[in-house]
């Protein structure tokens, strides 16, 4: 590989200049209205992303006259650029959902998701990591979305193959390319795989020789700013995507791009201001949701909030079975790491 520029320059996606190169990956259950301006308010991510939304459910919707789902909370106003990520089988369903959202919702992009291993989507659908056996039906479904989408920039979001015996990501993104998709994602794993052992960057690496022009971004196990320094400097990626590591620490963007920039990285924030964040992000979501649903979904942030940190099972013992705004309250304040004290003379 020729000795790189670095800083890395902007990643150019269709018509999109994306700057810094750092992307905030789509996670079913997670990366919400509330999550992204929790990230947005820090900075750093250069593309943001909606979860995933099932597009036959979509069309149903439609069809049915319903309130959409909620996985778009947000999505028509918010700041842009912002990518939507859909999925299914179905090339004309997925088609039909990408023009509404390129023409209607006018998002910055829409995204594939030919990735999740979960076997929902997978065994039960037919979909996501699922299609990585039929590279046919991807190249239909991508050139179909591509044209009912334009100018609006498709990418697609894949992994390194269904099983480590079969790992066909190379021949995949040639498909991805030539069916006219702006940019691939690869998570270094096998949808086998879901989420254990390392991911496979040295694999990521090489999928770029196979793509003749559009971008090609890693993902996974970026859990801090130097794993992001050291997979541009590493491994010929022209973007990286930061999954669960960011989702109790929305900071980690913000730090990621100032040591891409070569400027000082912001310290983690202390314990207070992580709980004033993780107050903020639960006042954002009851906004929505109200306060009995949003207290039980913000319980898995909570958890994240405090991953890591001493006292943390503890913590999670407590938040698990909240019910109410005074009980979340309760439990943050009594439970949730503080900082230490310093004892009295």
């Amino acid at each position: 590989m020729p000795e790189k520029a670095f800083p890395p320059p902007p990643l150019e996606i269709g018509p999109l200049r994306i700057d810094p190169p750092i992307l905030q990956a789509p996670m079913a259950g997670f990366t919400n209205y509330a999550f992204r301006q929790i990230v947005r308010g820090y900075g750093g991510a250069g593309l943001q992303a909606t979860e995933m939304v099932n597009a036959r459910g979509f069309v149903w919707l439609d069809e049915h006259e319903a309130e959409h789902p909620d996985r778009l909370w947000g999505v028509a106003e918010e700041a842009r650029p912002l990518a939507v990520q859909i999925w299914d089988n179905d090339p004309e369903t997925m088609a039909k959902v990408g023009r509404r959202l390129a023409e209607e919702y006018r998002v910055s992009v829409v995204d594939i998701n030919f990735g999740c291993p979960v076997r929902q989507v997978t065994e039960k659908a037919h979909s996501g990591s699922y299609l990585l056996r039929d590279p046919g039906r991807m190249h239909a479904i991508i050139r179909q979305l591509v044209e009912a989408c334009a100018p609006t920039p498709v990418t697609a979001k894949i992994r390194l193959g269904c099983t480590r015996d079969h790992i066909n990501a190379n021949e995949i993104a040639r498909v991805v390319e030539e069916a006219g998709a702006a940019a691939l994602t690869v998570h270094g794993r096998t949808a086998q795989d879901f989420f254990k052992g390392s991911a496979d960057w040295d694999r990521i690496s090489e999928i770029k020789q196979h793509l003749r022009k559009i971008p090609l971004i890693g993902n996974g196990d970026l859990d801090s700013a130097d794993a992001v320094v050291e997979a541009f400097r590493r491994y010929d990626v022209d973007g990286v995507m930061i999954a669960r590591a960011s989702l109790g620490r929305p900071w980690l963007f913000a730090q990621a791009a100032a040591a891409l920039r070569g400027d000082p990285v912001p310290p983690e924030p202390t314990l207070e201001e992580q709980r004033q964040c993780m107050l903020r992000h639960y006042e954002l979501v009851v906004e929505r949701f109200g306060e009995a649903k949003g207290t039980m979904l913000m319980r898995k942030y909570a958890c994240c909030y405090a991953q890591g940190k001493h006292g943390a099972r503890h913590f999670r013992t407590h938040v698990a079975g909240v019910t109410t705004g005074e009980e979340f309250a309760r439990v943050v304040e009594e439970y949730f790491p503080r900082e230490p004290q310093p004892v009295a003379s």
